[in-house]
């Protein structure tokens, strides 16, 4: 007999925060082809990802909060690493330097986590609010 358990190696919260930054991608591409629009990665998984996860997990009877949280720590990531990518590659880095952007770097992961999960409220409550009716 076979049985038809499932395993997922990610828990809940991190496999919605990873749907909706994936699907907050093409959303982020469409605004960025509007006229002086400056749509970053980052910002739009933070935004868009965030309010996708908080919905995907409010219809999936998940915590919209936890989803959106890691949502934005994902956008905070991603940030982060194209920053480096682009600019740490042709700057000089002396000691100051560095200790700022350490500091500055844990300061974006922290205020991109709480935009997410304030995204994630958001998307879960139009989730809860249009399934309600």
């Amino acid at each position: 007999m076979v049985s038809s358990l499932r395993v997922h190696a990610l828990p809940a919260a991190w496999r919605f925060a990873l749907i909706g930054a994936l699907a907050s991608l093409p959303i982020t591409a469409i605004l960025n082809w509007l006229p002086n629009s400056e749509a970053s990665i980052g910002g739009g998984i933070m935004i868009f990802g965030a309010f996708i996860a908080g919905a995907i997990a409010t219809i999936r009877s998940s915590d919209p909060n936890a989803a959106g949280l890691r949502t934005g720590f994902i956008a905070s990531i991603i940030a982060l690493t194209i920053f480096v990518v682009t600019v740490g590659t042709t700057a000089t880095w002396p000691l100051p330097r560095v200790v700022f952007f350490v500091f500055a770097s844990g300061m974006i992961v922290c205020v991109a986590s709480l935009f997410g999960l304030g995204f994630g409220r958001v998307g879960g409550w139009v989730a809860n609010t249009v399934v309600s009716r």
